[in-house]
């Protein structure tokens, strides 16, 4: 089955609704605006629920298929990125330094488009829960609207959601089974010693060498405690010291991030980078302070519910749809918050040729949104079907 034809039908309608969102970002959880918009949507479609305001601008949407059944939850994003576009396109970004550099504009609308082909057909069990949340790229919103107890709440027993893919062949599908997205953490170090003369090192204590030390240390956290076929990452990525080439300064301060699947090698990391620092700063003579940010958890999906998801997208795509260990990226998703409380698929969505993720002249592209309108539209009908 390729795409579904009710949705092929809704490919203009989707753009246009799609380059509405892009023209007006919103960021964090003030996403009020798109939010507004979601619901008018929503109500023009005929949806039996809207529930509004749920972890400040969030939205859960009910539409009740033919009969008893379970309730399938469908997410998607709707918050931008602090970030100036560079696209150059009549619907370019009309609020300054904020911009869809994600696609979650993409995102909100093929479920939009899953919405109104679900509304019009109903041709499933049970209920479907249209779930749009703000705050992913920072804020943890998915975790705000688990906390809030829209799984609970609405009764939802499993979860999906899509990601763009820029420069994967378009309309392809990919995860994998467990882990696909890391979890994240982030520290920042403060280094104090005794600042001074350039000229005289010998009368102060130089934070700088411990800076510098520090960071290549923590390096052997991945090389030498990590099992080499587990994967991890510990960046540097910032470091800041001094104001003058005369100038010992007082302090310096860095900055990593830390990413793992596993969360015995999450733990172990965590405990490595506090001795690695405080051993090193103590070798140096300077005092040191650690402030460690335990951030998004990895992303797991259920092996059985993505053998399913892949199953349900090769209806649409056939052999473009495929579980893959090369879906396994170091970046993090808050969508890993719901799949910790119910089991569920994350998958990316090929979007063809583009500018890569958060780059200024990143743009979704609309011919992808069918594609992912059909697969949760169709995911719903095999997941629950009418007897």
């Amino acid at each position: 089955m390729p795409v579904l034809n009710r949705i092929a039908a809704l490919a203009p309608e989707m753009a246009e609704w799609r380059q509405h969102l892009h023209r007006n970002p919103e960021l964090g959880f003030a996403c009020h605006r798109t939010a507004g918009f979601v619901a008018e949507r929503l109500r023009d479609f005929g949806v039996d629920e809207i529930h509004e305001g749920i972890a400040e601008s969030g939205i859960v949407a009910i539409i009740k298929g033919q009969g008893d059944g379970p309730t399938i939850g469908l997410r998607a994003d709707m918050d931008a990125l602090p970030i100036t576009e560079e696209t150059g396109l009549p619907y370019a970004s009309a609020i300054p330094g904020v911009m869809h550099a994600c696609g979650h504009d993409g995102h909100t609308t093929m479920l939009l488009g899953a919405a109104k082909y679900l509304a019009e057909t109903r041709r499933f069990r049970g209920r479907v829960a249209l779930i749009f949340q703000p705050a992913e790229e920072d804020g943890a919103g998915g975790q705000a609207m688990v906390q809030a107890g829209i799984l609970d709440r609405f009764g939802i027993g499993e979860v999906y959601a899509l990601h763009n893919a820029p420069q994967v062949p378009l309309g392809s599908f990919a995860t994998t089974e467990g882990p696909i997205m890391a979890a994240v953490d982030t520290a920042w170090v403060t280094l104090t010693g005794k600042g001074g003369h350039g000229a005289f090192p010998h009368e102060c204590v130089d934070p700088i060498p411990a800076a510098v030390a520090i960071t290549a240390a923590l390096q052997t956290i991945v090389s030498r405690n990590v099992n080499p076929m587990m994967e991890a990452v510990v960046s540097v990525t910032e470091i800041h010291a001094g104001t003058a080439s005369n100038i010992i300064p007082e302090t310096a301060r860095l900055t990593a991030t830390i990413r793992s699947f596993d969360p015995a090698v999450r733990e172990m990391m965590k405990r490595r980078f506090h001795e690695i620092v405080a051993g090193t700063a103590a070798a140096h003579g300077v005092t040191a302070k650690v402030e460690y940010d335990w951030g998004y958890p990895a992303t797991v999906n259920d092996p059985d519910r993505a053998g399913f998801a892949v199953s349900v997208a090769a209806d649409i795509v056939g052999e473009a749809a495929q579980i893959t260990d090369e879906a396994r990226a170091m970046g993090a998703e808050d969508f890993a918050y719901l799949l910790e409380e119910r089991p569920g698929c994350y998958l990316f969505l090929g979007q063809g040729d583009s500018a890569g993720l958060h780059h200024p002249a990143y743009n979704f592209n609309d011919e992808a949104a069918p594609y992912g309108a059909s697969f949760f539209a169709r995911l719903v009908e095999r997941a629950q079907p009418l007897a």
